[in-house]
């Protein structure tokens, strides 16, 4: 890579939602961006128009055994290298465990947590060649704290903070920083369909007396995938409110 040539961020599940959010921040720090998901929204056509030059969307379903390694071989292929990662795919289904059948189960643990591991695994080799790097795993406060009708999410993103931790260690004498960031409950759509007295009890919970921002959660995205991070690594940092406290 010249001087010239700016870094380049991975970013699953970035055609909405927070994934969406994270995507427009780095173009605005100069990035080059790819993204991925099952399907073209009108935010991933727009940025094809919008930066041509700096913007990558691959069609990619992570549940498929060889999505991982097809998703890294395209970024490497249209920008020459990765120096960010950041495991923000995934998705949430609330049900008891009682009645969760298998293939719900299954279909949680690969998109929540074995796509991640895979993900980070291909993009880590791709990091080793240009001398380091940032993998960013997007975590949840359930991993934090029990809800009920959660437990097999929950488990899936307890998971990702332990293989966090484990993986700084492995990846930190090649010059690459694993951290992890636990959102809690902010304005976005998953938490659009919260009931008024839930959101009212969510509140009343939170030491700060209100919902998160996307803002305030990308915000510390931009940190740990900025130079002022630098020894940063291993680290899961919950950004709830105080919720979780």
């Amino acid at each position: 890579m010249t001087p010239a040539e700016p870094p380049v961020a991975v970013v699953t599940g970035g055609s909405r939602g927070l994934g969406q959010h994270i995507v427009e921040s780095f173009l605005a720090r100069g990035y080059r961006v790819s993204t991925s998901s099952r399907t073209q929204t009108d935010f991933t056509s727009q940025m094809l128009q919008d930066h041509p030059d700096r913007f990558h969307w691959t069609e990619v379903d992570l549940e498929q055994g060889d999505a991982a390694k097809s998703l890294v071989r395209s970024v490497v292929a249209r920008f020459g290298r990765i120096d960010v990662l950041v495991n923000n795919a995934g998705y949430l289904h609330q049900e008891l465990l009682l009645t969760t059948p298998r293939r719900q189960v299954d279909s949680l643990v690969a998109v929540n947590l074995v796509a991640p591991i895979l993900v980070a695994q291909a993009c880590a080799r791709a990091m080793t060649a240009s001398g380091g790097g940032r993998i960013l795993n997007v975590s949840s406060i359930n991993a934090v704290r029990g809800h009920r009708g959660v437990s097999v999410y929950s488990a899936a993103k307890a998971g990702l903070d332990g293989f966090t931790r484990s993986l700084a260690r492995e990846l930190g004498p090649m010059n690459i920083l694993v951290n992890s960031v636990v959102p809690g409950y902010f304005d976005s759509d998953m938490t659009s369909g919260v009931t008024p007295e839930n959101r009212t009890r969510i509140e009343r919970r939170t030491p700060l007396q209100r919902l998160g921002t996307v803002e305030e959660v990308v915000a510390v995205v931009d940190f740990l995938t900025s130079p002022a991070a630098s020894f940063i690594t291993g680290q899961t940092l919950v950004i709830d409110g105080g919720l979780t406290c």
